[in-house]
């Protein structure tokens, strides 16, 4: 298992030293990760520094909160990926999925609300992969298994466990119960609080086939000394 090919190494904090993006896409080059996920207004810079490279730039929408009109959202991610993010984020509204959790036609509207997204994620590059952030820990496992199977019914590539913004990030339990939710096939990412060689194995061993850190360097470093 290449681990550093799973793992979206990531700066998405909002205040940092000024050369933060530029360490993060010399650092993604040298290990080869998946992709540097950055946020949206340094896109542009990610992907002129990283263009001839194996890795992918990614971005969030909406992010952290999810509370964005779906308009501006579908604007953002299309502005991103004009910008040349590959890999965009969106942060589901987390309150209206609690609310369709309990109301068929809230979920019937926040699923056309997700196939909207996901369309305009994709609608003008061929390879975008969209991941939805259902940001578990303000979440049942009734409507973490919603926010999966509309995610899925919607069209994205991925669910994802957490912004790592809010009060937990990734957990084991909440990776098994997406994985049985989407199937085999969808991907899962697991991020939030991963920052040892341990966290990441566990997660991957839960199930997840994608893994947003911002310790990859180490977790890198700790996989080619273990494994080699």
């Amino acid at each position: 298992m290449n681990l550093a090919k799973l793992i979206d190494h990531t700066f998405l904090k909002a205040a940092g030293e000024p050369d933060a993006v530029a360490k993060l896409c010399r650092e993604a080059r040298k290990y080869h990760f998946a992709c540097a996920m950055v946020n949206p207004c340094e896109v542009k810079l990610a992907a002129r520094l990283l263009k001839g490279s194996d890795v992918r730039v990614g971005t969030v929408v909406g992010f952290p909160l999810g509370a964005n009109t779906v308009e501006a959202k579908m604007l953002e991610a299309k502005i991103a990926v004009d910008d040349g993010a590959l890999d965009i984020d969106f942060v589901v509204n987390i309150r209206e999925l609690k609310a369709a959790a309990k109301n068929d036609k809230v979920k019937e509207a926040l699923l056309v609300s997700l196939k909207a997204m996901n369309a305009a994620a994709k609608e003008s590059e061929i390879g975008v992969c969209t991941k939805l952030i259902l940001e578990c820990c303000c979440l049942t496992d009734e409507e973490k298994i919603l926010g999966c199977k509309l995610a899925k019914a919607a069209g994205f590539d991925f669910v994802k466990t957490s912004t790592g913004f809010g009060t937990g990030g990734a957990t084991v339990h909440d990776v098994k119960l997406m994985r049985k939710a989407v199937g085999p096939k969808m991907g899962v990412k697991a991020a939030g609080g991963i920052r040892t060689l341990e966290d990441a194995l566990a997660m991957v061993k839960a199930g997840a086939d994608r893994l947003g850190c911002s310790c990859g360097v180490e977790i890198a470093k700790a996989a080619t000394c273990a494994f080699g």
